[in-house]
């Protein structure tokens, strides 16, 4: 049996337990050690045998021997912990977004280049069987030229959501909702299209002002770099329940739909010479009880880092921590439109 990779997750919310449940359930992998600045009693982690550490420099200082740092903290503080990491000799998984600056992401790429060490992004999204299919359209030519493109991204995010006292809606460390909530999505739109460019952006805040620092609501449009249009459009002004994250492309030869609550099914195929296959399912959305999120697919995620890792010849990284740092570098770009 090769020797598995050791990983210690920091930060023990939500998507801190999927990681480390994830992790316990990948046969390669190991975990050695959690960490949080808050007390153990408090964050329901009894499941997790292993040393818990109450800072990250605690952890690198502990002795342990670790191969994975997943960084599953508040938005603000993922860079400098990532580059902290790095620089104590370790790899990285960085929930998404891996910086709130393009400055700041910049620094991450330049510490893993220089420490020589691998730096993984979270896009979860780019696993569900209607991207990995829709990739392999687009890269292929089958669609011919992109006409446009059309992303929706309609979701509730109320008080249950942006309760007092925590992180989500402050301005320093979650930085704004195409951050915190839709950066998966426009991450696949890069991935699948490039870069944008000729930006024009208007911002609302319809229900948040009393929750969050800043917008909640925004509508998007630009031109792809590689030709073509697209626009954005996004809230987490919808009422109770999540409504949809779709995407529409029209192309030269045949349209698409993929739609449902988060992006989970193809609604409209009709491309010339062409015969829609039958999909896997995707796994189903995160749940956090009174709220939804994204589809589950974190298990794919730790899954390729320890095949990279163990030097699976044919493993390369899902998303590398260039395509994390373009998607910073799309949304900051956005985002200077607000003033």
């Amino acid at each position: 049996m090769d020797k598995k990779i050791k990983f210690a997750v920091i930060g023990c919310g939500h998507i801190g337990k999927r990681h480390a449940e994830m992790v316990t359930r990948e046969p390669g992998a190991e975990l050695v050690a959690l960490c949080d600045i808050r007390p153990r009693e408090e964050l329901g982690i009894e499941a997790y045998d292993v040393p818990f550490f109450s800072s990250l420099t605690e952890l690198l200082q502990s002795g342990l021997s670790i191969d994975v740092i997943n960084v599953c903290t508040p938005n603000g503080l993922h860079a400098a912990m990532a580059i902290q990491a790095v620089e104590a000799g370790c790899n990285v998984v960085i929930e998404k977004p891996m910086a709130l600056t393009l400055a700041d992401a910049e620094k991450v790429v330049y510490a893993s280049l220089k420490y020589r060490k691998q730096v993984f992004c979270v896009m979860q999204n780019r696993y569900s069987p209607p991207s990995v299919w829709i990739k392999k359209m687009v890269d292929s030519g089958k669609l011919g030229k992109i006409y446009m493109v059309q992303l929706n991204c309609y979701w509730n995010r109320d008080e249950r959501y942006y309760k007092p006292g925590g992180w989500h809606g402050d301005a320093a460390l979650d930085g704004g909702t195409l951050f915190t909530q839709f950066s998966h999505f426009i991450d696949i739109m890069y991935w699948l299209f490039g870069d944008i460019c000729n930006i024009q952006a208007r911002f609302a805040d319809f229900n948040h002002a009393g929750l969050t620092d800043f917008e909640d609501s925004g509508f998007v449009n630009f031109d792809f770099v590689n030709g073509g249009m697209g626009s954005l459009s996004y809230s987490t002004s919808v009422w109770d329940k999540n409504m949809e994250s779709s995407m529409l492309i029209v192309a030269e030869n045949g349209s698409v739909k993929i739609g449902g609550q988060y992006m989970n099914e193809v609604e409209y195929c009709h491309i010339k010479d062409y015969e829609m296959p039958e999909l896997a399912p995707t796994n189903p959305g995160n749940d956090y009880g009174p709220y939804k999120g994204s589809a589950q697919n974190h298990n794919f995620v730790i899954r390729n880092v320890v095949r990279v890792l163990s030097g699976a010849s044919s493993e390369s990284i899902t998303t590398n921590v260039l395509e994390g740092m373009k998607v910073v570098d799309i949304i900051q770009r956005i985002y200077t439109l607000k003033k």
